[in-house]
C-alpha cells in the first residue's frame, strides 16, 4: 500500500513538472491569450471547385470559421444561424463565415449547401490538416477569428446565435 501511494505521488509530481501550462487553444482563449490561427497558410480547395483559399487570404476580416459535414444533424440545425451571421457581416463589410467540410463527399456537401441556402464559401479539408490544427474533437465546431487571424472565441458543438452575437460584439461587429 505504501509503495502504491509513493508511486502515485511520484507520478503526480512527474505530470505536474512535465505538464506545465496547458497549451490547448481552448485554454489559451479562456486565459485571454488569443492565439494565431493554426495552419493559416494552408491552401484548401473550394467546395464549389473554383480554386482554393487559406485563412491568410481572408486576413483583415473577421472570420467565423465553421467545421461541418452534411451527415451531421447539429450542423443542419446551426446552418440558418451561420447564414444569418454571414449576411450580416458581409453587408457591413466587416467579415465572413467560412465553412470547412469535414470527412464529407463533395457532392453531399454541395447538396447540403443548396438545401440549406448557404451562400458563404466552404473549403474542403480533405486530409483534415486544418481540423487537426484547430484541435478538432467533432463537428460542428466554430472559431471566431479577429482581423489579425487570432482566435477570439470557440464553440465546440452546435453554435448559437447568442454565442456568435457576443463574440462579434466584442470585436466591434
Amino acid at each position: 500500500m505504501v509503495v502504491a501511494a509513493a508511486l502515485l505521488v511520484g507520478l503526480l509530481t512527474y505530470g505536474l513538472v512535465l505538464g506545465g501550462n496547458d497549451t490547448t487553444l481552448d485554454d489559451a482563449v479562456r486565459r485571454g491569450e488569443f492565439p494565431a490561427s493554426p495552419q493559416a497558410g494552408l491552401q484548401l480547395p473550394l467546395n464549389d471547385g473554383g480554386g482554393s483559399r487559406s485563412l491568410k487570404d481572408v486576413r483583415g476580416k473577421i472570420v467565423v470559421l465553421n467545421f461541418w459535414a452534411s451527415w451531421c444533424d447539429p450542423c443542419k440545425d446551426e446552418a440558418p444561424v451561420l447564414e444569418k451571421i454571414h449576411r450580416r457581416l458581409s453587408a457591413a463589410g466587416k467579415g465572413i463565415v467560412l465553412g470547412v467540410t469535414y470527412q464529407d463527399a463533395v457532392a453531399d456537401a454541395r447538396d447540403f449547401e443548396r438545401e440549406h441556402g448557404i451562400t458563404y464559401t466552404s473549403i474542403r479539408d480533405t486530409d483534415t490538416e486544418l481540423y487537426k490544427g484547430f484541435g478538432g474533437t467533432g463537428v460542428p465546431e466554430t472559431f471566431v477569428l479577429d482581423t489579425q487571424g487570432r482566435i477570439r472565441a470557440i464553440s465546440r458543438g452546435q453554435v448559437s446565435e447568442e454565442f456568435l452575437d457576443e463574440a462579434l460584439r466584442k470585436l466591434g461587429a
